[in-house]
């Protein structure tokens, strides 16, 4: 099985979020996953999420990473890592309906198949994984453990990305 992994250096900018997209779908694209794929409208918005998050609460240079393993295959599976020099560990947190944030760790273990995170040098690596096909997990656990969001799929009617 074929593995393909690249990386892109994210500066501590909002505005690398965009660039991050950008160059996901570019990546995907390369690979045969067409942009009105849902792997890859789905990891276009876990890559936004996880990249705000080392944006915002870090404030450090991160580094995002894909790993696809079996691309031209059925059952490819696209894994998505962002790590940071921050040591700060991601709490996931429960967010009332009238937060406007919050909500991006819940946004993850609701939408990718598997997810965590460790510690990375002095910093940390969070990760996830999309299968390209098959049956999608979702959560069930409720907040106090990891983060699990209700009105998911309301919160995602209104993402464009």
């Amino acid at each position: 099985m074929q593995v393909l992994q690249v990386q892109l250096e994210i500066r501590p900018d909002p505005a690398e979020v965009g660039r991050a997209r950008r160059w996901a779908r570019s990546r995907l694209a390369g690979c045969g996953i067409t942009a009105d794929e849902p792997l890859a409208e789905t990891l276009v918005l876990l890559v936004s999420e996880l990249v705000t998050n080392a944006v915002v609460h870090t404030g450090r240079p991160a580094v995002l990473r894909l790993s696809l393993s079996g691309a031209a295959e059925a059952s490819a599976t696209v894994r998505l890592e962002v790590t940071d020099t921050s040591a700060r560990a991601p709490v996931p947190r429960c967010v009332d309906g009238e937060a406007t944030g919050g909500r991006g760790l819940a946004l993850v273990d609701g939408l990718a198949d598997r997810w965590g995170w460790s510690a990375e040098g002095s910093g940390k690596r969070i990760w996830c994984e999309l299968d390209r096909y098959g049956g999608r997990r979702r959560s069930s656990r409720p907040c106090g453990g990891l983060p699990s969001y209700e009105g998911l799929s309301s919160l995602l009617d209104g993402i464009s990305v």
